[in-house]
């Protein structure tokens, strides 16, 4: 099979169609009413895009341009000896000095129906150092297969990801050559260009933060909203073209919604975050996806110490959050910081969920009907599965606030992530998370408790949806409501959906979870069919094994996949099994090895019947010469990852990285290769040859499939990024 793909420079990439298209449905801030609106504001009153501020009640989002820029900005005058008589009208000079508002041509097609226009800042006032150290090719491919991205794919270091018996060939939209492709992706990935159109264009475009509120650990904290992370282009996926991707700047500078912060990020967040992504997705679990990454080390940003910047892209169909109904919604007398109680605008609330409903998680509904409690529900049937995907790869998130949960039930914002190493349902993987709030163990219930605040902030409007009989609101639904009709509403709603929402959670998280445990040769214990009795008989007590015995939970869970029937008639054998699994532990010399052997002895007994008890099937399948045991091996590893991206394999890249870029960049090529492919046998498995007698990338690969060093075990970080 062969296909053409056509290949655009980013500034070619087109633009879907204006129905389609996110921000056009949705309402801006009063600042930028309007596409010209927002122009007129760059040319007199830049600094509203950097202020602080609470957003009018109605708005969605805030038009804003990518400002990478140290903050506190240095603005003086440029005659040191000049009187400052208008000090806002200087700063205003200053940072209009400074935006992107220089056009440079773009490159243009006749079947573009509307060019982006390429603005860029004025190179004598604004002119940063960009590297690009990154690009993630399984994300391009699967998200952005038409971005051309000219000779930036010697960094890729990754093999071809197309699918067997697949040809493709390109047809690339000519620049200048690959140079200049490549030139123009760095600038505006790395918040330095600015894609826009004209105000008169049939789909006008700028780039755009998104505003949220949210419950953070467990206390409502206002206003939030995108406070380093701008959403500069949007484009339709060529073979699906209802589904379009908006490519998200993380670090791109101050926006109305930083508070007090830079609005910049810096690049040992920026690493685990492009890292982070792209390992969840080999693990098919849901989550945005990484684009690129690009460091700024000319700007200085101050965190515990000082460090340099970068911008991070992420990519997915829509960025919008539980916090963003919350903002529109927030819980009765709460006051943001700053002062004041928030309000919200149940008008604004409509339109969002309408939206949502309709075109982002696409709920399907009758031509008129209602769509409040279905959209909660399906919201949380997305974030049951997301949820069940952590548990049983242990994946720890560290900030499930309620701005940090996707409406798309994807994982989203790496901060102090990580992956488990010694099996412990305690652990705490945020070091500011000092109640334990998002420990391993707790996190499917503080998704649940996200849930619950989507549906309080919901619940008005499904009540008057219940009481239309079935019918969705209509626009102006509850302008004249009074305060005893909303909380009659507000009842109603939670009354109709909230047992509802809880065992659906429970049910879909819970089944699965055992799926992902033990349905198939596709899953973790390598079970051709579920039962029942799988995770009380063989499921939790393998991981009370682990934890009493302290045992690493990815390795036990590889090893597993070499076990064989044979072992349990033969003393020796079994005894070498199970020392495999001591080596795995962070104290072996604490293991009380005769019981523990006894346990694990009755543990693979229930096992291996399991296992013996599909062996027909196995046997059925012909035609590799494998034995089934052999067989069962093979298709089990393909779900039991040999690579983790585990902390310590972090924080080497991000050390080696912030080194030397040169060799930093090669290492985290090559981590973010196993990262794509961690299911595959690193390191030459199985071959018990020593370092010298392997070839040195072999011996790296091996090494990176270890433990580490132990007091790098349960290693936390923390929320600064």
């Amino acid at each position: 099979m062969s296909t053409t793909v056509t290949k655009y420079p980013i500034s070619a990439l087109p633009l879907p169609p204006r129905k389609k298209l996110l921000i056009h449905n949705l309402t801006p801030d009063t600042h930028t009413p309007s596409f010209a609106g927002f122009k007129e504001l760059l040319q007199t009153s830049p600094s509203l895009q950097r202020r602080a501020r609470i957003l009018a009640p109605q708005s969605h989002f805030s038009h804003v341009l990518p400002f990478p820029t140290a903050f506190p900005y240095d603005i003086r005058p440029e005659n040191p000896d000049e009187k400052i008589e208008d000090e806002e009208g200087m700063i205003e000079d200053w940072l209009r000095a400074r935006e992107a508002l220089h056009e440079r041509a773009t490159s243009t097609r006749s079947d573009i129906t509307v060019p982006l226009r390429k603005l860029y800042p004025n190179p004598a006032k604004r002119d940063h150092r960009l590297d690009l150290i990154g690009i993630s090719e399984s994300g391009l491919r699967d998200c952005l297969p038409t971005l051309d991205v000219g000779d930036a794919i010697e960094l890729l270091g990754t093999p071809s990801l197309s699918q067997p018996g697949e040809e493709e060939t390109e047809k690339r939209v000519e620049m200048d050559d690959d140079v200049a492709v490549r030139q123009e992706l760095v600038e505006v990935l790395g918040g330095h260009a600015v894609l826009m159109t004209d105000e008169n264009a049939e789909v006008p475009f700028a780039p755009w933060s998104l505003r949220y509120s949210g419950h953070q650990f467990g206390t409502w904290a206002g206003q939030l909203g995108d406070g380093r992370a701008i959403s500069i282009h949007v484009t339709p996926h060529p073979s699906e073209p209802d589904t379009s991707y908006e490519l998200q700047i993380k670090g791109g500078g101050r926006t109305p919604f930083s508070r007090s912060a830079d609005g910049l990020a810096v690049l040992r967040s920026s690493i685990r975050e492009y890292l982070g992504a792209e390992a969840m997705n080999a693990l098919r679990i849901p989550t945005t996806r990484s684009l690129s990454i690009v460091s700024l080390p000319t700007v200085r940003v101050l965190r515990e110490r000082e460090e340099t910047a970068s911008v991070v892209t992420r990519v997915a169909p829509s960025f919008i959050r539980i916090g963003n109904f919350e903002a529109l919604n927030p819980p009765a007398q709460m006051f943001f910081l700053g002062g004041g109680q928030q309000s919200g605008d149940f008008e604004a609330l409509r339109i969002l969920g309408e939206w949502v409903t309709d075109h982002v998680v696409r709920v399907e509904r009758a031509e008129g009907g209602a769509w409040g409690k279905e959209l909660v529900l399906e919201v949380a049937r997305r974030n049951a599965k997301m949820a069940a995907g952590w548990q049983a790869y242990g994946f720890m998130h560290g900030v499930i606030n309620t701005d940090n949960v996707s409406i798309l039930g994807l994982t989203i914002d790496y901060g102090p992530y990580a992956f488990m190493d010694v099996f412990d349902p305690l652990h705490i993987c945020n070091h500011s998370d000092d109640e334990g709030r998002y420990a391993y163990r707790n996190q499917p219930t503080m998704v649940l408790f996200a849930l619950r605040a989507f549906l309080n902030a919901l619940a008005p409007l499904i009540g008057a949806e219940v009481e239309l009989g079935g019918k969705a609101v209509s626009a102006g639904w509850a302008k004249d409501a009074s305060e005893e009709k909303i909380g009659e509403w507000r009842e109603k709603g939670i009354e109709h959906v909230n047992e509802e929402l809880q065992i659906l959670f429970q049910s879909v998280c819970g089944l699965e979870y055992r799926l992902l445990m033990s349905k198939d040769v596709q899953q973790r214990l390598g079970f051709r069919h579920p039962s029942e009795d799988d995770e009380a008989t063989l499921v939790r007590p393998f991981l009370d094994l682990l934890h009493d015995q302290r045992l690493d939970f990815h390795l036990s869970f590889r090893h597993l996949t070499t076990f064989r029937t044979a072992i349990l008639s033969d003393d020796s054998a079994l005894d070498k099994f199970v020392e495999t699994l001591f080596s795995y532990s962070s104290n072996p010399e604490f293991i009380q090895r005769d019981t523990s052997r006894k346990a694990w002895a009755d543990w693979f007994k229930a096992f291996a019947g399991r296992v013996e008890g599909e062996e027909a099937e196995w046997e059925a399948e012909t035609g590799d010469g494998l034995s089934w045991e052999d067989r069962r091996e093979k298709e089990a590893k393909k779900y039991n990852p040999r690579f983790v991206l585990r902390q310590w394999v972090l924080e080497e890249v991000i050390k080696k990285v912030e080194g030397d870029l040169d060799s930093g960049k090669r290492i985290l090529s090559k981590v973010m290769q196993m990262a794509c492919e961690p299911f595959e046998a690193w390191g030459a498995e199985g071959d018990e040859r020593s370092k010298a007698e392997l070839d040195p990338e072999v011996w790296e690969e091996r090494r990176l499939c270890g433990t580490g060093d132990k007091k790098m075990l349960g290693f936390q970080c923390s929320c600064s990024s």
